[in-house]
């Protein structure tokens, strides 16, 4: 969210563009995310990582999508988070540099914690409490793959939504634009 609200105060075309993209990816990934720690918690009833680990040899269909919506949220090339945070940072870099930098500096921290966090729960020992876990079904899969069919086309196709993203953003960055020097000429 913190990417959203430095691309929209870049006031920049692509900056915007880039958020307003970037809400659509987060709402993706996020709902994703969700969703299958959803499946677990149904299969297990407690949300700790703590209680997990091991499980990839256990659950490997949930595990690849679980690793493909964290790649997404982190911004891996050809996944749709990229795109978004690419576009935001090049847009802030116009305008701050400084900016851009932390903003570079904040995807290395998500990358951080969203990749311990598919170590942590998917690799390493079996915990034995896991030993049960089944994977998931096929209601569960059929949701979760027009989602994950969106990550690739978004992130491989992305003009095909910034066609429709970047006429009214550009007209609302013009009405900035001139609102902006209207106010300065006053002062």
């Amino acid at each position: 969210m913190g990417f959203i609200v430095l691309g929209i105060f870049a006031l920049t075309p692509q900056a915007m563009s880039g958020a307003v993209l970037q809400m659509v990816n987060h709402g993706l990934s996020t709902g994703a995310l969700f969703l299958l720690v959803g499946v677990l918690y149904e299969r297990r009833h407690t949300r700790l990582m703590s209680d997990y680990g091991g499980i990839w040899a256990r659950v490997p269909i949930f595990g690849s999508f679980f690793i493909i919506t964290a790649l997404s949220s982190v911004g891996l090339p050809g996944l749709n988070g990229f795109v978004g945070e690419f576009t935001i940072l090049l847009g802030t870099f116009q305008v701050n540099v400084a900016y851009a930098a932390v903003g570079t500096f904040g995807i290395v921290l998500a990358a951080w914690y969203l990749l311990t966090m598919v170590r942590r729960t998917l690799f390493g020992p079996l915990n034995p409490s896991n030993s049960g876990l089944t994977d998931m079904t096929t209601r569960e899969i059929v949701v979760m793959v027009p989602i994950v069919i969106l990550f690739f086309v978004i992130g491989l196709f992305p003009n095909l939504f910034f066609e429709k993203i970047n006429p009214p953003v550009e007209a609302t960055t013009s009405q900035t634009a001139s609102a902006t020097t209207i106010l300065e000429m006053g002062e």
